[in-house]
């Protein structure tokens, strides 16, 4: 209890924070007493505070640096900004390009002696050896992962350089790590935990509810009528005095509506990972200065922004889960103001998603690691593995995250080694399993959107369902329950779901599929059940018909 009352009299005195938000203090409290912690919470909730607290009331006891991992050069700056506001400058240092040599240097010794309390790096420095023996001389106190989400390939922003981070944290010692992310459903929060190498962590699940954010969805027969439509609400909307931002499946995309938008009158820009990096930092600054009416984007955009007074977030094409689409959407109304979400559904779409969403294993090219690595009379750096075969170090890293999968490999210090004692046909045929059953839970993720799309019923209680929260009432901001305001309570629907008492499979529970194996109840809607399976992904199951036949069972 008096680690809990220093640490928010901390937060009070040094980060202006004198009340804590809900599961913030939590987090602190494992944090310093050593324990692992998965932080799920919108941006703008107060995830940095649960490390930043933490952090500085471990760093007055030992002198010991805690570091974290940002994926963004901007989202780093951003960070040491505030810490020095909170904390003076020097508190902060972070490792990166827009330093110079004589900065980076400089940061390392402050880290190092003592007078830094936050080290921030890329992931993609730590696949240097040079760098993770520098950080292991620390003797760190945390080892922080933002946008967590990165670590896993079942994530709507996978990265490749994420999917090695739990090998350095073993190379470091295992220190606490703390993994950060504003949207992970249980599929990528499972993964998240593994890849990691957590054990036992603390899981805070908190803010998932938006309410001040409508959802409405337009449907659309024709794609000239839906671009129409999209260029003519989103002028509209910024016509009204507000920001936002349009999202779109394609580069060439974002151009097209750009330049609509911007005959219209509009301050308008296309942000896409074409663009220079010189333009997408002008873009992302005019934007959070309030110099542009709409930022049209790809996904490329908008990772770890907290601007508040965005009034609306447009997508011209449905998104490949509702993992990527909460995200996004997320970014409307963190002033706790009125905001829009609209999503401009075609069913015809769906094909582009599914093109975007197949990654086929590839078994010559997972044969190919596993022979260099056999062939090796000592561990093989990935390095080595990148050279012998002829990949991109980025393709080694996800084959070899492939195959560790399969417990075919491990990755230590030195570099891969093969674990199993199986002939390499056999092994390769292990892995490729285990990716074809990835790439069902990824279709039957977009099945998910697309139902959410599709959907009578009120669009946030399906939203919150997904990410495993209950919301029995339904929200009165969505256009489903704007819709059966309209209609009679028998028309409407709102009753079809048995009460929580008499539900033989109630939401959260464990339930077992004779062929599907074990599975996660996530939502209930009239007469479907859907359930999250390990490989299956997500299944849409007749209540009638499972109750007839006893397709679940239980556990």
């Amino acid at each position: 209890m008096s680690d809990d009352l220093a640490l928010a009299d901390l937060a009070a005195s040094s980060f202006s924070l004198p009340t804590l938000r809900d599961g913030q203090l939590a987090g602190m409290s494992a944090l310093v007493e050593g324990r692992d912690v998965l932080a799920v919470m919108p941006t703008g909730y107060g995830k940095s505070a649960t490390y930043q607290v933490a952090a500085q009331y471990l760093h007055n006891q030992t002198g010991r640096p805690a570091v974290v991992i940002s994926p963004l050069i901007a989202l780093q700056e951003d960070q040491l900004d505030g810490l020095a506001d909170d904390l003076g400058e020097g508190a902060a240092v972070a490792v990166n390009s827009s330093h110079s040599d004589a900065e980076v240097e400089a940061a390392w010794d402050a880290a190092g002696s003592g007078q830094a309390t936050f080290l921030f790096l890329a992931p993609e420095q730590l696949a240097k050896q040079e760098t993770v023996d520098r950080i292991a001389a620390m003797d760190i106190t945390m080892f922080v992962v933002d946008e967590a989400h990165c670590v896993s390939s079942w994530g709507h922003d996978f990265r490749p350089d994420y999917l090695d981070l739990g090998n350095v944290r073993k190379r470091l010692g295992n220190p606490p790590v703390l993994a950060l992310t504003a949207t992970a459903s249980p599929p990528v929060r499972d993964e998240i935990v593994e890849r990691l190498g957590m054990t036992d962590p603390l899981v805070l699940v908190r803010g998932f509810d938006r309410p001040n954010i409508s959802l409405d969805v337009v449907r659309h027969q024709e794609d000239k009528g839906k671009r129409k439509a999209v260029v003519d609400q989103v002028a509209a909307l910024a016509r009204t005095g507000g920001l936002g931002l349009l999202y779109a499946a394609t580069r060439k995309d974002t151009e097209k509506y750009s330049s609509k938008l911007a005959e219209a009158g509009l301050r308008a820009e296309a942000y896409h990972a074409g663009r220079t990096a010189a333009e997408r930092e002008r873009i992302h600054q005019q934007f959070l200065d309030d110099e542009l009416d709409v930022v049209v984007a790809t996904t490329a955009f908008g990772m770890g922004i907290d601007k508040a007074n965005v009034r609306f977030v447009v997508h011209a094409d449905i998104p490949e889960s509702l993992d990527a689409y909460y995200q996004e959407i997320g970014r409307a109304g963190r002033d706790g103001e009125p905001a829009s979400a609209i999503l401009h559904y075609r069913e015809e779409d769906l094909g582009l998603r599914k093109f975007f969403g197949t990654h086929s294993p590839d078994p010559e090219a997972l044969l190919a690691v596993l022979t260099v690595v056999k062939n090796a009379k000592s561990p093989a750096p990935k390095s080595a593995l990148a050279e012998l075969t002829g990949f991109p170090p980025r393709r080694v890293t996800a084959l070899v995250n492939q195959l560790e999968e399969a417990s075919a490999v491990t990755t230590g210090k030195r570099g891969v080694r093969l674990t199993s004692k199986a002939k390499l046909p056999a092994v390769v045929e292990r892995a490729v399993e285990l990716a074809e059953a990835r790439q069902r839970v990824d279709q039957s993720r977009l099945t998910m959107m697309r139902a959410y799309a599709e959907t009578d019923g009120c669009r946030r209680q399906f939203l919150l369902g997904y990410f495993g929260e209950d919301s029995p009432q339904s929200c009165g901001n969505c256009d489903a329950c704007t819709q059966a305001a309209d209609r009679s309570e028998a028309q409407a629907g709102m009753d079809a779901v048995p009460p929580a008492s008499d539900e033989p499979f109630p939401l959260q529970s464990t339930v077992i599929h004779k062929e599907w194996g074990q599975g996660l109840v996530m939502r209930h809607e009239d007469d479907v059940i859907t359930v999250l399976f390990e490989q299956e992904g997500y299944k849409t199951l007749s209540r009638t018909a499972v109750m007839e036949h006893e397709l679940l069972k239980s556990c």
